[in-house]
């Protein structure tokens, strides 16, 4: 890393952790009031700009709302709607009070939505018409963008009604690195989603993440196309353009492939953020517009395939940067699109330890440095890593159950990675994923990477399967494309695809087809449904 990166790094963590720091002041205030904060678009495709001059007003506002019902330092403020306008005021309006933010996703069912609500302790809730019905309807303050249909209590306000009458809240936010900033459930992919609760300097690491893995500035027209009820969206959609000054693109409406590929053109985006699946909707689009100011392309939220590594080149002329991460952690690991950082993307790579932080693995079997080239356990040097504020799960961030090594020295990603001597990682699975076949060990990624690259495979997962003779053989379970006859003719060919373009002892002895995949509401594969659906008896959906 050049004295320069490592020069900005230190002056992003000093901000961070300045005993005066705010989130107000750092994401809204200190910058110029006419500078443009956020490009909004409508579902009419209609372009609406919000200055931090607008966000400030409007967050003030928001602060002042709440407090006017009781909601004051430490209180959970949570929201329950789709992108909106007024998200990043709201966001804003909380922190200005102290209180501190809950987002939930809005494909989650009302029982998730429960759940959540009350792990999370959350007095108020901020949602609109469509999300309304999933929240209990006592035991909450609940304000609603418009009027509500069916107020039922006096605890249901219409939050646009309310902030037009409400003066601007004048008071100062907490100050520190340890204020609390979000209270957010990890994506449940392995298990029943866990409670983190991220501090003022967590948000640093992302600023970082921004600046250098996307390698967004003041020149670039950036939009994140994640949903900001996940920790990549809000983070690296709303907070870290926020803390940088730089704008960014919020589109209200919910997301269409065709519409995206339009506003692509429309706008002239020149940094696009969003994960593997949004990729492969905008592969399958026909009439695509050249889109020649399109320079970076970046990539989070789960492993990216070749195949849709090579179409990008194959689109644009244009390679797109993957990045890896945890709710817990930020965004530690990728390729980055930083000048002084760039060292050409690889297929099936995760890419390397981003400025401010330090990644190892570790030996399977202890917790000293594998080999290089041999299958360990990723881990975070914690001392290394400026960016770490992990402490724990829960309100009171001291629950780290078995995420650290018994000496503390090194967190645990969960993931089996393969490390080059050049510090490049390689994913090969989650570890509860990894499959153990004759005694060969398997990563599903690997299989998944060359079976995605055939033609009739849509999508597809790999988990292993209980084999008395081998102790766990392949099971594939495919989504074949439209069109496509799913038989056992079709079994072969993908049997013989692994084999040739992979391993011959690596195909998947076994294979389902599947109109979908189970996925948590965030897009992640849950290997563990399939998993369990072989148990079952099941059909892994």
């Amino acid at each position: 890393m050049s004295q320069q990166v490592q020069t900005r790094v230190d002056a992003i963590i000093g901000d961070f952790t300045s005993p005066g720091a705010s989130a107000p002041q750092l994401m809204c205030d200190r910058h110029p009031a006419e500078a443009t904060a956020f490009r909004v678009v409508d579902d009419q495709l209609q372009e609406r700009v919000i200055t931090f001059g607008d966000l400030a007003d409007r967050s003030r506002r928001v602060a002042g709302l709440l407090q006017e019902h009781g909601v004051g330092a430490g209180d959970r403020v949570a929201t329950l709607m789709g992108k909106d306008a007024d998200l990043p005021a709201i966001i804003l309006g909380i922190w200005r009070l102290g209180a501190v933010y809950v987002p939930l996703f809005t494909a989650f069912a009302s029982a998730a939505v429960t759940d959540r609500l009350e792990q999370a302790e959350v007095r108020v809730v901020i949602t609109d018409e469509e999300q309304a019905e999933k929240i209990p309807a006592e035991g909450y303050i609940i304000f609603q963008l418009g009027a509500p249909v069916n107020p039922g209590t006096s605890q249901v306000v219409d939050l646009r009604e309310a902030l037009d009458r409400t003066e601007p809240w004048t008071g100062s936010a907490p100050t520190g690195p340890e204020v609390a900033l979000t209270h957010m459930f990890t994506s449940g992919t392995t298990g029943k989603p866990k409670t983190v609760v991220h501090p003022l300097k967590y948000a640093a690491g992302w600023q970082s993440y921004l600046e250098f893995a996307l390698g967004v500035g003041e020149d670039s027209v950036y939009w994140n196309v994640a949903d900001p009820g996940w920790a990549y969206g809000l983070y690296a959609g709303i907070i870290a353009p926020m803390c940088a000054g730089i704008a960014s693109i919020l589109v209200t409406a919910k997301f269409d492939a065709q519409v995206t590929w339009r506003l692509l053109d429309q706008l002239e985006v020149t940094d696009l953020a969003a994960a593997p699946t949004v990729y492969r909707a905008l592969r399958g689009r026909p009439d695509r517009p050249v889109l020649p100011r399109l320079r970076r392309l970046s990539s989070a939220g789960e492993p990216l395939t070749p195949d849709v590594f090579a179409w990008a080149n194959e689109q644009w002329g244009l390679v797109i940067h993957d990045h890896f991460g945890q709710t817990e952690l930020g965004m530690p690991a990728g390729f980055a699109h930083h000048p002084d950082l760039e060292s050409g993307p690889r297929p099936s790579a995760m890419g390397y330890s981003l400025p401010g932080w330090l990644l190892t693995a570790l030996s399977i079997d202890s917790d000293e440095p594998a080999m290089a080239g041999e299958v360990g356990r990723l881990a975070v040097r914690v001392r290394d890593s400026d960016f770490f504020t992990f402490t724990g799960y829960g309100v009171d961030r001291d629950n780290a159950g078995t995420r650290f090594t018994v000496d503390e020295q090194y967190y645990l990603t969960g993931d089996l990675v393969i490390m080059e001597e050049s510090g490049l990682i390689h994913f090969s699975s989650r570890d509860d994923d990894v499959i153990l076949m004759a005694g060969y060990r398997i990563g599903p990624f690997d299989v998944e990477s060359v079976l995605g690259t055939h033609p009739a495979v849509q999508e597809c997962a790999v988990v292993g399967a209980p084999d008395a003779m081998r102790g766990e053989v392949i099971h594939a379970f495919v989504v074949p494309t439209a069109g496509t006859k799913a038989d056992d003719t079709l079994v072969a060919e993908l049997q013989n695809w692994v084999k040739k373009n992979y391993a011959a002892h690596a195909y998947p002895r076994r294979i389902d087809f599947l109109d979908a995949l189970p996925k948590t509401p965030s897009g992640k594969m849950q290997r563990a449904v399939l998993r369990r659906s072989l148990a079952t008896g099941g059909d892994g959906q």
